[in-house]
């Protein structure tokens, strides 16, 4: 249809490179796709040529016998499930269920329902056959509503893994025999129902990692335990590394394990509030080519929402299309046709759709953002007045980086209609970090010179960015209710009341100290020091974290 358009004779053959080739959308941070947003994606990754999507619900859909299951937390019904998979056959795509037997499942686990199926606060207890019932059950209502017969079971970073009740009931136990143990019963549900499951690998990596480490390239699982591994796929995870070779390795270890392990790639849309397209591409490069020459079948590219999901899921699209043409491409990506595809994908362009990427990809940034710097997030939170990061971003004049990108968000607006309020709210962020920035070590050098008269400069500014806050609250309010179900924005929206009722309170202390009310401003007789921790800090990165840590020293 692209070539089409243009009214002239065309001859163009793709070679598909994979048998499937497909994404996961997480609906299990907050936010849950709408039907309409479900359906805008499906579309879109029908026109791209993709054919599988999975759907990843950690509590998100209804269980029968279990109403706090996912209880306030948008989950679907069996209904809308149905309707999905429909609206997803009928463009040739087929929807899997992924959901967690496992780990992941603290939202499911924190009622009191589940006090006798809990081991830690996230991880099922294993060997009590109540939480076999409950995984029957989950499992059952998770595929019902699927044509396939195919389901993702889920059991990734269960790190705490008979360490909690289970501990105390049975004692200590080899994790290897736990988790086989647990997944063969898991297994024996799916297959009694019908079902061809496949699992993350990663815990099996970890446990015969001396580290703990999924990347460990001394990990060694013991032939016993292979040979015991239940009838299901592996799924690879991975989208940290960026060297071909590192993927070849990792690939043959999965190969070792089992038959026909599965590929999947991340998008980077948890980053922050704001896509990583660098980390996104880097890493796929080289995952994709790797699996082409040591011809992996399947390949899907994740979309995770961690922290709430403040990144709205449109922003993956870019790197959906980079998949795309991956599995119908043997060789190089050509970067002109990729950009034709995308606009003809999506109608919007290419060049402007990058723009996003300069949001995290900053001064003091090292280049495609490896580290995985989210500074629009931790300056878009943090404190005015205890400004944890300002000591990481002294001298780089990100006042002046968010405004020029702003100004080009305006513009890439106005150009793409298809994406209007998603570059409307994302020049709305990039305006105010324009104000926002660097207004911490602006008060805090006032500060320490004693200048009251000059303190007034950046009161008036956080005034106006009480309004701009606001603002940009309204912008991802419109943009959240055009995608997601209602349930998971109030999160969001208090991270939202707590920057402006912080703002408000910072030029309230301010003010007292310019009239001469106050004397000392406590948080501002603190040091700036660099952040650190939990996250490794290396050159070429200015920090990065979770809202939790972003916006207090404090929080417990």
């Amino acid at each position: 249809m692209q070539y089409v358009r243009n009214g002239e004779p065309f001859e163009y053959v793709e070679q598909p490179q994979f048998e499937t080739t497909g994404a996961i959308i997480d609906v299990s941070r907050n936010g849950v796709l709408q039907q309409e947003g479900m359906h805008e994606l499906l579309r879109k990754m029908a026109v791209m040529g993709l054919n599988v999507l999975m759907i990843y619900m950690e509590d998100t859909y209804e269980v029968d016998d279990y109403p706090y299951f996912g209880y306030m937390r948008g989950s679907y019904s069996e209904q809308e499930l149905k309707l999905n998979d429909d609206y997803a056959h009928k463009l040739g795509i087929e929807m899997i269920p992924c959901i967690q037997t496992l780990g992941h499942l603290s939202e499911a686990l924190k009622w009191n329902y589940a006090e006798d199926i809990r081991d830690t606060n996230d991880i099922v207890l294993v060997g009590e056959e109540k939480t076999y019932t409950f995984l029957e059950a989950m499992i059952r209502s998770a595929s019902k509503p699927f044509r396939t017969n195919r389901i993702h079971l889920g059991m990734d970073e269960a790190f705490q893994l008979g360490l909690g009740n289970y501990l105390k009931k049975y004692g200590y136990q080899e994790r290897f025999n736990i988790m086989n143990e647990h997944l063969r019963r898991v297994v024996d549900i799916s297959e009694q129902e019908g079902l061809s499951p496949m699992i993350w690998s990663d815990m099996y990596f970890r446990l015969g990692s001396k580290e703990g480490s999924y990347y460990d390239p001394d990990s060694i699982v013991p032939e016993s335990v292979k040979q015991s591994i239940p009838n299901t796929q592996l799924v690879y995870w991975d989208y940290y590394h960026t060297d071909e070779a590192f993927y070849r390795t990792f690939i043959r270890k999965h190969q070792a394990l089992v038959k026909n392990p599965i590929f999947a790639g991340g998008a980077w849309t948890w980053n922050g509030i704001s896509p990583n397209y660098g980390k996104a591409r880097a890493t796929t490069e080289a995952a994709l080519k790797s699996c082409k020459t040591e011809g992996i079948k399947e390949v899907f590219i994740t979309m995770w929402g961690d922290n709430g999901t403040e990144t709205p899921m449109l922003t993956a699209l870019p790197m959906l299309q980079l998949f795309a043409e991956h599995a119908y491409q043997q060789g190089e990506i050509v970067e002109k046709r990729l950009e034709e595809r995308f606009e003809f994908s999506t109608g919007v362009s290419w060049r402007d759709a990058m723009l996003l990427n300069k949001l995290d990809e900053t001064p003091g940034v090292s280049k495609n953002n490896l580290h995985e710097s989210n500074p629009s997030k931790f300056l878009l939170w943090q404190d005015v007045l205890i400004g944890l990061y300002d000591k990481n971003i002294e001298g780089l004049s990100l006042n002046n980086h968010y405004t020029a990108l702003a100004a080009a968000l305006h513009t890439a607006k106005e150009n793409n209609p298809n994406w209007l309020a998603l570059f409307d709210f994302y020049k709305e962020l990039a305006a105010l970090l324009g104000e926002k920035a660097e207004i911490g070590i602006e008060i805090k050098r006032y500060y320490d010179e004693n200048n009251r008269s000059s303190m007034r400069a950046p009161l008036e500014k956080l005034e106006c960015l009480q309004q701009k806050t606001d603002s940009l609250r309204k912008k991802h309010r419109a943009l959240w209710f055009s995608l997601y179900k209602p349930f998971g924005w109030e999160s969001l929206e208090v991270r939202y009341g707590g920057l402006s009722a912080r703002l408000e309170t910072a030029a309230y202390r301010i003010t007292q100290w310019v009239t001469g009310e106050l004397e000392r401003i406590e948080e501002l007789e603190e040091d700036r020091l660099e952040f650190e921790g939990p996250y490794v800090m290396p050159e070429g990165s200015i920090g990065r974290n979770l809202y939790h840590r972003i916006i207090t020293a404090g929080y417990s």
